[in-house]
């Protein structure tokens, strides 16, 4: 046993390390410098040795360290950081662990810092007034968001997560967010075979969706294909385009998502060897219905490079009478992956879409700004642009381990004509703890 922690538990019995009883084992002479530690130990029936002898040479296996823990423990001893590092060999002995004990090493905090910059040009989509400037989002912006992730376990099955967020804009004609809020809380674990997400929860698909809500995850695997469902609600995020912003008290008859939105989705995803694919069925509910069928197919076609491709078929009340196209597309080409635990390692990639209204929701892209405003009086239920088409390309670098870099250049415009273009840069630095 190390000399550190026999004067430890020494101490944690509430005495120095003096001699008050002769030491019993044949192998710890008067004069050695563990004989009063061991002594006291001995006496109060704490540790045992292996009959006549200590045995201080020997390694001690956990189940015997619990063993000696328990006993600590059963005397008084104030044993917090043992007990939380033996708790299932204690758990095995029989001994009860006090909350506290248990909970030493339950909740974990991690997080991240990202320093984004923005700049967005173009123009409205407007059917009275095309060619009017972007204003609000025409100007470039300096972006400082911090996230704090905190992680409960509540048994073997079950655990909780919340997200706090704090974002600070650098510009003068921004408004300065400070305040911290709880962005994300939910619980996640299994019934049975299935996989749950319950509370406020983080929806993403690129290609789709990218924003929190209040709902419902479920996935099951059955021999390799797994099965996904989603059922939740949020306001301002499923929009045909980005960045509309509702109250919950909302009255504009103008808006056709002045309600809360809502969103099901199911779907089904398979690997056959190098092809990954899904289908996924969409709905979104607010004044107007969305349906969206979403097939996937992605392949690395040489070493280090994948190609992804995605059609989309959709139909949508907001383009009744207004256009007939249903279909898009999606293609994407990558080369490398950058891996935040790996300094050094990159990936670039270019994107091409083109996506009518009927196949569109709220996609992690800066598209939205080139089909905004989106109210009926500036041809939002007009349909006038009939959704938006472009590309974009990106770069992602590890500087060093956590620390990460990229940057993305957007160009897209309406579908039917160009006087609802956007242009827009996005760079980040992100550290990660």
């Amino acid at each position: 046993m190390k000399k550190s922690l026999l004067f430890a538990m020494t101490m944690a019995m509430g005495l120095s390390a003096t001699a008050y009883a002769a030491n019993p084992f044949t192998d710890v002479p008067a004069g050695h410098w563990a004989y009063d530690s061991i002594a006291k130990l001995a006496s109060a029936g704490i540790v045992d040795g292996y009959g006549s002898t200590f045995g201080g040479d020997k390694l001690m296996t956990r189940y015997e360290m619990a063993q000696i823990t328990a006993k600590a423990m059963a005397k008084g001893a104030n044993c917090d950081k043992l007990a939380a590092e033996f708790a299932d060999e204690l758990d095995s002995l029989g001994v009860r662990v006090s909350k506290l004990e248990k909970k030493l090493d339950n909740v974990k905090i991690t997080g991240n810092i990202r320093y984004s910059y923005r700049d967005t040009s173009g123009k409205y989509l407007n059917p009275t007034n095309r060619g009017k400037r972007h204003t609000e989002h025409a100007k470039g912006y300096n972006r400082l968001r911090s996230r704090f992730w905190l992680n409960g376990k509540i048994n073997e099955n079950w655990q909780y997560t919340g997200m706090l967020e704090q974002n600070r804009y650098m510009d003068t004609n921004c408004k300065t967010a400070d305040d911290i809020k709880l962005m994300r809380a939910w619980l996640n674990g299994r019934i049975g075979g299935v996989k749950v997400e319950a509370g406020r929860c983080y929806f993403l698909q690129m290609s789709m969706i990218d924003g929190e809500g209040d709902g419902v995850k479920a996935s099951y695997n059955f021999n390799g294909l797994n099965l996904m469902g989603w059922a939740m609600k949020s306001q301002a995020v499923l929009h045909h385009g980005s960045n509309i912003k509702n109250s919950p008290t909302a009255t504009n008859t103008n808006d056709p998502c002045s309600d809360n939105d809502r969103l099901y989705m199911v779907k089904a995803e398979k690997s056959f060897g190098k092809l990954d694919s899904y289908l996924a069925y969409w709905k979104a509910d607010c004044l107007m219905d969305t349906e969206i069928w979403d097939v996937c197919l992605s392949y690395p076609i040489a070493k280090n490079w994948k190609l992804t491709g995605e059609y989309f078929h959709g139909k949508s009340d907001l383009t009744t009478g207004k256009s007939s196209n249903k279909n898009g597309y999606e293609a994407k080409l990558q080369y490398g992956q950058a891996k935040a635990s790996v300094p050094g390692s990159w990936s670039v990639h270019t994107v091409y879409s083109d996506r009518p209204y009927s196949t569109m929701m709220s996609q992690s892209t800066f598209a939205g700004y080139a089909v905004e405003p989106m109210t009926k009086d500036d041809g939002w239920v007009s349909g006038d642009g009939d959704g938006f088409k472009g590309w974009e390309v990106g770069a992602n670098y590890v500087f060093a381990k956590n620390i990460t870099g990229g940057i993305k250049y957007f160009d897209y415009q309406t579908r039917k004509h160009s006087d609802g273009h956007a242009r827009t840069i996005w760079s980040e630095v992100v550290f990660i703890f």
